[in-house]
């Protein structure tokens, strides 16, 4: 079945891009040796998925180098790469604000959480949420956040494979997304957490070594002197000098607050990525997890902007502005490609092919770790645990996970299509909005706060998460660009400052007024999580001091 589903996608895509239109055949041979070398990772580690563990966590076998790629690999998404790229070409430094507000979130997982994770968690952040407090309001409360965060990532990322694909070969963007959601769903029905972490820790390397070649080939352009690139990106632009200052996104405090609490405390609540700490041994495995990630991130992050500005002096140079932009003056595939496109100014088309494949990847792998965190939330919270009760045989739990795995894969699919045309980079920035005002809040807490209720945490925690949304929703974003309103009712498009707010006061007003049998039952097991959490007594593989 595996052979075959492999064999259609990449006949699918040979058969639209065998037209007569300029085809990178470079990139089409690192496409097929990239999905290649996957499939086989894949039926290697189908052979290992045995149970729920080894499907949702790897067996706890990944050590804490190899956790530190792969989170590097879930974490520098589409968004990264293309959308951030893609945001400094067009408005220049803010593009920079989302990068900065990405890494710095890193620090605060790893001196507050990454130990405490490990420790009092198995499968996911709702075995943690849910350890003191009541189980089944708890885990449909993380259920519901983690599928709303999960569906803005996924459209970031199905749109950036749509498009990659559409430019490079020249497929219809709706077959484009098919043919990645396609590929998501073969990775993680089949080879589950293992085979996620090996795609995710193969895109790792592949990113990190093109984009610093990338970034070498640009500088050398200019004798390896930023300053000298800078000076030609504000001279090409039509913003100039205005591409250095704070622009539209962070135009006022209000909106500069609320975007960087956002990506910072978001980064703590994303669900595919604090899954990654259940696939490590113990604590000092997922202690070192974190700041190898970390290195990993920093770097990205330093590099992404030379690249930035880089396509601002490469591709507005008068030579190239008749090739890779259209009548209309707007860059060929939108500006999520604005990356791809300078690969092939400053390397050729086959370092555009290796780019290209590189970016595929990265999308890939990424989509594969939100399928498999979004299939936790239904399998495993929501059936296992809240209506079987927690009643249920491990092959029953994991045919429940690949079948949600497809119904996951056609909705990726469908809303790649209907948000054909947004910024990854600032789709993936709504997600973190989310995840800051829900799963954050209810997971420190839950934490560290011993008054913390099983009322309070669901409440709250809903508060969040309906705030959110909803302001989103009244935001530009959806209100005038989707539904087609004339005017916002909600006027910055960023919610965190708002809904993060709002969450920490409704979990601490309806913990401290809950009077409750349960309130008490709550606050009673706070010691005993608390010493689980610190000295690791009484988890899987942990070591005890």
């Amino acid at each position: 079945m595996l052979k075959v589903l492999s064999l259609l996608g990449l006949s699918t895509l040979a058969l639209f891009a065998s037209d007569d239109r300029d085809i990178n055949m470079y990139a089409i041979v690192m496409f097929f040796l990239f999905i290649g070398l996957t499939m086989l990772l894949t039926k290697w580690a189908a052979g290992k998925t045995k149970s729920a563990s080894d499907f949702y966590t790897a067996g706890g076998g990944i050590t804490g180098f190899q956790n530190g790629l792969a989170i590097a690999g879930d974490y520098l998404s589409a968004a990264s790469f293309l959308g951030i790229s893609g945001m400094i070409f067009l408005h220049g430094f803010d593009g920079m604000v989302y990068a900065v507000g990405w890494l710095v979130g890193w620090p605060l997982i790893l001196f507050l959480m990454a130990e405490k994770l490990r420790n009092l968690g198995k499968f996911n952040f709702a075995d943690i949420t849910s350890y003191r407090l009541e189980q089944r309001r708890i885990r449909i409360l993380a259920a519901l956040a983690s599928l709303s965060v999960i569906t803005f990532y996924l459209i970031a990322q199905m749109v950036g494979a749509g498009k990659l694909i559409e430019v490079l070969f020249h497929i219809p963007y709706g077959w484009s997304v098919a043919i990645v959601g396609a590929l998501m769903i073969i990775y993680v029905t089949f080879g589950g957490m293992l085979a996620t972490t090996w795609v995710q820790i193969v895109k790792a390397v592949l990113l990190l070594l093109g984009t610093t070649l990338m970034t070498i080939l640009v500088l050398n352009a200019y004798d390896f002197s930023f300053v000298k690139l800078a000076e030609e990106a504000v001279t090409l632009h039509s913003k100039g000098e205005a591409i250095l200052r704070p622009g539209p996104f962070v135009s006022d405090p209000i909106a500069a607050i609320s975007l960087g609490l956002a990506l910072m405390l978001g980064t703590a609540g994303l669900p595919h990525i604090l899954m990654r700490f259940f696939t490590v041994g113990n604590a000092k495995e997922a202690r070192k997890s974190v700041v190898y990630a970390t290195g990993f991130i920093g770097y990205f992050y330093i590099i992404v902007g030379v690249i930035g500005l880089g396509a601002v002096a490469f591709l507005y140079n008068p030579e190239n502005v008749g090739v890779y932009f259209d009548e209309a003056g707007k860059l060929i595939g939108g500006n999520n490609m604005a990356a791809v496109h300078l690969s092939e100014i400053v390397g050729g088309p086959i370092f555009l092919g290796f780019l290209a494949a590189v970016s595929f990847a990265t999308i890939v792998a990424v989509v594969a770790g939100l399928t498999l965190a979004a299939s936790n939330a239904i399998a495993h919270d929501l059936y296992a645990i809240v209506i079987r009760k927690g009643d249920i045989t491990d092959a029953e739990e994991m045919k429940i996970s690949r079948r949600t795995v497809l119904v996951i894969g056609l909705v990726a699919i469908l809303l790649g299509y209907i948000f054909e045309n947004q910024n990854v980079a600032f789709m993936v920035g709504l997600a973190f909005a989310i995840a800051a005002s829900t799963n954050f809040p209810v997971l420190i807490l839950s934490i560290y706060w011993s008054k913390l209720t099983t009322r309070g945490a669901f409440l709250g925690g809903l508060v969040g998460l309906v705030t959110a949304l909803t302001l989103v929703t009244l935001s530009k974003t959806v209100w005038v660009d989707i539904f087609g309103f004339e005017k916002e009712i909600f006027p910055w498009v960023h919610p965190g400052l708002f809904s993060i707010t709002a969450a920490f006061i409704a979990i601490w007003f309806f913990s401290i007024t809950d009077k409750t049998a349960r309130a008490e039952e709550d606050k009673s097991g706070f010691e005993a999580q608390k010493t689980r959490g610190e000295t690791g007594i009484g988890a899987d593989g942990a070591v005890s001091h």
